[in-house]
């Protein structure tokens, strides 16, 4: 196991969920942390309970210039791009294209942008960590998942692209697919229908945030020959993206 604590490490997504659970166990780690999300009251109460080496970059993913501009000077030799949202479960010829191009440009174009800022560090030290936050739905579709589904396929892509375009660098890349994960992610879903969102864990245990967590930590802290690049969790109780046991 490496140590964290001579690691600059960059979170984004970091005010709520599997970022910001993710962010706390880096901090615990010993790392110095770069907490990354738009709200930045919400940065600054996670970043209190990541210890005294956290800071934070209230921006956008999507605004690639605020990207570039924030991130690129940092130095961080490991950045877990967890950034992203899914808006809505309709069918695709009654969805909304406005919430569409939201869902794209955090989920396939802010990875892009986090992946352009932070990467020539990274290939100038020929070490580090990039850390992409993927979805079981990256790999399985499932009825009204279409255009989310759709991103995390392309998050996928693009971690195998950059395993071929980065090899010799130094630099290790990991996808983490999360089955079913109770966070806000389904509050969003579903626009602040929270009985609906509850109703989507109902019987069922899921995922936490804090096990993903653990799981980033593990792939991080592995020697530095080994490269843990494809890790799909599961609920015990979630066989695939459409068969999930409820008692």
């Amino acid at each position: 196991m490496q140590s964290l604590e001579q690691r600059r490490a960059i979170v984004t997504g970091a005010s709520s969920g599997i970022g910001a659970a993710t962010a706390r166990a880096l901090g615990r780690g010993g790392a110095e942390v770069v907490l990354v999300g738009r709200d930045a009251r919400r940065l600054a109460q996670v970043a209190a309970e990541c210890g005294p080496r956290a800071r934070t970059v209230a921006l956008d993913v999507r605004d690639a210039q605020a990207v570039q501009r924030e991130l690129s000077g940092l130095g961080a030799d490991l950045v877990v791009n967890a950034a992203g949202l899914a808006l809505g479960a309709e069918k695709l010829p009654d969805g909304d294209p406005q919430e569409w191009s939201t869902v794209i440009d955090t989920n396939v174009k802010g990875v892009l942008h986090v992946l352009r800022a932070t990467l020539p560090a990274m290939r100038s030290a020929g070490r580090g960590d990039h850390v992409l936050l993927g979805s079981a739905a990256g790999r399985q579709v499932y009825p009204g998942g279409n255009v989310y589904c759709a991103t995390k396929h392309a998050v996928r892509a693009l971690y195998e692209a950059q395993r071929v375009d980065m090899a010799g660098s130094g630099v290790r890349f990991s996808t983490v697919d999360p089955g079913m994960v109770e966070t806000a992610f389904s509050g969003v879903r579903f626009r602040g229908d929270q009985a609906r969102a509850k109703a989507v864990y109902q019987g069922m245990t899921p995922l936490t945030a804090e096990d993903v967590a653990d799981v980033i930590v593990f792939v991080v802290t592995r020697p530095p020959h080994v490269n843990l690049g494809e890790i799909v969790m599961w609920p015990t109780d979630q066989a695939s993206t459409t068969v999930v046991h409820r008692r």
